[in-house]
């Protein structure tokens, strides 16, 4: 569970993620940031906040440490995400806490992420595809005629002006399959009619 409290310096919520079909809780935007890319990736099968505590005497000291998020994908492998804003990374005692928790996975056999943030603008276009990700928001018979056409790529406007469905139509079932990984896209520019898709 998280608090809110005037004055906080980050901001605490719940994400409903397509992958889940859940909602997940986020202690920051960071950590938002970092959920958003989780949920757009279609090897990620399952997203678990906060999932457990480690701990272990060190040296005469007792460590604990819950990491932010667990990934676990399609081919079984766990990723531990830590998420951290890029100052705290130089601290000491941090590097040395994320460093033990770090041989602690691995000795399970576990990929584990230092996360400190990605490029503006591909955050930036998988916040706007975010809006795209609920599937009961897009026509199916359109998303469905979007799956069916036999193309390697095309450009997001040329779709739309197919002659098929209405063109708001095809651009919202065409944003969905982005999200769902259907379709891929360049995600350091921003997206437009000119955006091309392609099929994996």
């Amino acid at each position: 569970m998280f608090r809110w409290r005037r004055g906080q310096a980050h901001y605490s919520g719940w994400y409903w993620s397509a992958t889940t079909g859940a909602h997940v809780v986020y202690e920051s935007r960071l950590e938002l940031a970092r959920l958003l890319l989780g949920d757009f990736d279609p090897r990620v099968t399952v997203i678990a906040a906060q999932p457990f505590c480690v701990s272990a005497e060190v040296e005469g000291v007792r460590r604990r440490h819950v990491p932010d998020f667990l990934l676990l994908g399609g081919d079984g492998v766990v990723t531990v995400v830590n998420v951290k804003p890029p100052d705290q990374l130089a601290r000491p005692k941090v590097a040395a806490a994320l460093a033990w928790a770090g041989d602690v996975f691995a000795g399970k056999g576990w990929r584990h992420e230092v996360w400190s943030g990605a490029p503006p603008a591909v955050l930036l276009n998988v916040r706007f595809l975010a809006a795209y990700r609920y599937p009961d928001r897009v026509d199916p018979a359109t998303v469905s005629w979007l799956e069916e056409q036999a193309v390697t790529s095309a450009r997001l406007g040329d779709l739309e002006n197919a002659g098929g469905p209405l063109p708001a139509d095809v651009r919202a079932a065409a944003l969905h399959l982005v999200w769902r990984g259907v379709f891929r896209v360049d995600l350091t520019t921003p997206l437009s009619t000119a955006t091309l898709l392609e099929r994996p």
